[in-house]
């Protein structure tokens, strides 16, 4: 696999010259599957990209709230999870060999008086680009936590914001908090494979699909899972180990819950961080691009794709992503290649584009 994934500066830049600037024609920002397709059309065009995230591994809100949920809306693939999605967007990408400079975010962004940008990430990796692609998504996620002083001690081994590995809590008392639908997902999901399953919710009231409602409340009636009406307000530990949750009900009453676990699913608080400052404008924390046409912002050579942006008519959907990354990449090759006239090409027929993705060219009767 020719692609590229490094985690820190030295890695990224050769070992001899460890201060180096990277010079890029093209760097984007975020790796989700928007930002993983906007390789692909810059790769096409012969534009190799360097892809800055935050989070640990690529894929995006795809890998981080819904790995193993079925998408239906991707166009020829009647279903897949997020990430099949992601796996798949990296195995197109293979040909163009992009580098991946992952837990860091970008911190500053200047441009420079011939044109390019200075950029810098919050480790130290330094970059000139001839141009920027924004595809962060809603920006970056940092979970709603429960708010229970002294809680926080238990974050990563008995309280959780997110479930990368279900099977983990497989066998255990489990507490699942919130009214949404990754709560009652989870919920059901692990129904008969916990030891036991407690939904806790402030209300009655629930946010989630009304059949996952329905089915929960169906679960409940046959004592396969319990659901509660309260909010918690401390807890219970020996030797370091959480061993309850206290729970006050809407009758003043506080009752105890014991647990093995804690999933807490009180959302993401969306942030667009530094990006805020980089003098782009903003509209309800969203980037206005100037036209549908190359999906430029108001800073020439900055591009916004997916659903960091917005327009009239915005949808927020992948498919939405897609369009907007390909034309964004046809609008940023005079960025980079200003003397050469682009032309439109077909991977159906090219040579060209068959040699880039490093296929063979049919040969037709």
């Amino acid at each position: 696999m020719n692609t590229s994934v490094t985690q820190d500066t030295a890695a990224a830049v050769p070992a001899t010259n460890p201060g180096a600037v990277i010079e890029a024609d093209a760097v984007i920002v975020g790796a989700g599957p928007v930002g993983l397709f906007q390789v692909f059309e810059l790769g096409l065009l012969e534009i190799k990209a360097h892809i800055i995230d935050s989070l640990p591994a690529v894929g995006g809100q795809c890998v981080e709230l819904y790995p193993d949920k079925p998408i239906y809306d991707i166009p020829a693939v009647p279903v897949c999870t997020g990430q099949e999605l992601t796996d798949n967007l990296l195995k197109q990408i293979e040909p163009f060999g992009p580098t991946f400079h992952l837990r860091q975010e970008v911190t500053k962004v200047e441009k420079r008086e011939d044109g390019r940008f200075d950029l810098e990430t919050s480790i130290g990796t330094r970059f000139i680009t001839k141009t920027i692609f924004i595809a962060a998504g809603v920006g970056s996620f940092q979970p709603r936590t429960i708010k229970v002083d002294g809680i926080e001690q238990f974050e990563g081994t008995q309280v959780h914001y997110r479930v990368k590995d279900p099977s983990q809590f497989y066998g255990k008392n489990l507490v699942i908090c919130g009214g949404g639908d990754s709560a009652l997902d989870w919920a059901l999901n692990l129904v008969g494979k916990a030891e036991s399953v407690v939904l806790l919710h402030r209300r009655e009231d629930f946010r989630a699909a009304p059949a996952s409602v329905a089915k929960m409340k169906q679960l409940c009636e046959e004592y396969e899972m319990q659901f509660l009406v309260g909010q918690a307000s401390g807890y219970e530990s020996k030797d370091g180990v959480l061993t309850e949750i206290k729970v006050t009900g809407a009758d003043g009453v506080t009752r105890r819950l014991p647990l093995d676990s804690l999933l807490v699913f009180f959302g993401l608080s969306p942030k667009l961080g530094p990006i805020a400052d980089w003098g782009l404008d903003i509209e309800r924390r969203q980037l206005k691009v100037v036209d549908t046409e190359k999906f430029e912002t108001n800073i020439p050579g900055i591009f916004a794709v997916g659903d960091i942006n917005t327009y009239p008519g915005k949808k927020k959907l992948i498919l939405s992503g897609f369009h907007e990354a390909a034309l964004a990449a046809f609008g940023a090759a005079p960025y980079i290649f200003p003397d050469k006239k682009i032309h439109m090409q077909y991977t159906t027929t090219s040579p060209k584009l068959h040699k880039i993705l490093g296929v063979d060219t049919p040969v037709f009767d």
